[in-house]
């Protein structure tokens, strides 16, 4: 449950024993990654599960839908107060006793995990996958999709209907911080930026404004031929994220 009353479907994967370096059940409660999903995502979609899957090799996850999405209440505000869905998972990982949580979010889920390190704090590690650095942005043809989604009556009765996502049809009043305004004030927290450099979605540009804007410590990964967030993140790139998110906590 969130402070502002919003339920929120999600799960919980202990740490799973893998193979070469899995941490294995031997782990315990060390660390927790509470994962955030994209817009219009799930935990209970295919690209997410086998996100959670390969990361439980190295830690226990923690994996919600946001307000708005699949079995949660409430209605997407796209980035805004989904700051509390966040809030709520990384308050659930705690009381299962985990001593670091690292948030983890994906293209609208690594703005709002930005946001929430900035402003809420409480983590000891933020990994930002395919992130936006500003609000508004129309410069692909994907993203002015998202738009019409998002802006229009019709847009959102699609998303409803197609992709059981329900989105405020008010607008932001007022505007919330972006992702590149905030993100300095997450340091001294360990903060990794991951980009592809084939987003279809956000280009470099992205990337780079939040890495300027951020300051140290911050370490950012461009990786060749990846395109966008959950859907197109390989398998190998997960397994390297979740050995580097142990080195990010000291474990």
């Amino acid at each position: 449950m969130t402070s502002d009353g919003e339920r929120l479907d999600g799960t919980h994967l202990p740490p799973a024993a893998g193979d070469g370096d899995g941490v294995g059940a031997e782990a315990g409660t060390a660390l927790a990654v509470v994962l955030a999903h994209g817009f219009t995502g799930s935990w209970r979609k295919e690209p997410n599960l086998a996100v959670a899957a390969a990361l439980a090799r190295h830690a226990g996850v923690v994996a919600f839908d946001f307000r708005g999405h699949g079995g949660s209440s409430g209605h997407s505000t796209v980035g805004d107060r989904e700051i509390l869905d966040v809030a709520a998972a990384v308050a659930a990982a705690r009381e299962f006793g985990y001593r670091a949580v690292v948030t983890c979010g994906f293209s609208m889920g690594g703005a709002v995990v930005l946001r929430h390190a900035a402003l809420l704090r409480g983590v000891d590690a933020v990994v930002s996958v395919s992130a936006p650095a500003r609000w508004y942005y129309r410069g692909t043809v994907p993203m002015r999709r998202v738009h019409w989604a998002i802006e229009r009556r019709l847009g959102r009765a699609v998303a409803r209907r197609l992709l059981g996502t329900r989105i405020a049809p008010r607008r932001w009043d007022p505007v919330p911080e972006s992702p590149a305004e905030c993100v300095g004030a997450i340091a001294p927290t360990p903060l990794l930026l991951v980009h592809g450099d084939s987003d279809p979605y956000f280009p470099l540009e992205h990337v780079q404004a939040l890495a300027a804007a951020a300051g140290t410590p911050t370490e950012v990964w461009v990786e060749p031929g990846f395109g966008h967030a959950e859907g197109a993140i390989s398998a190998e790139l997960l397994d390297r994220l979740g050995r580097r998110i142990r080195e990010l906590v000291q474990l």
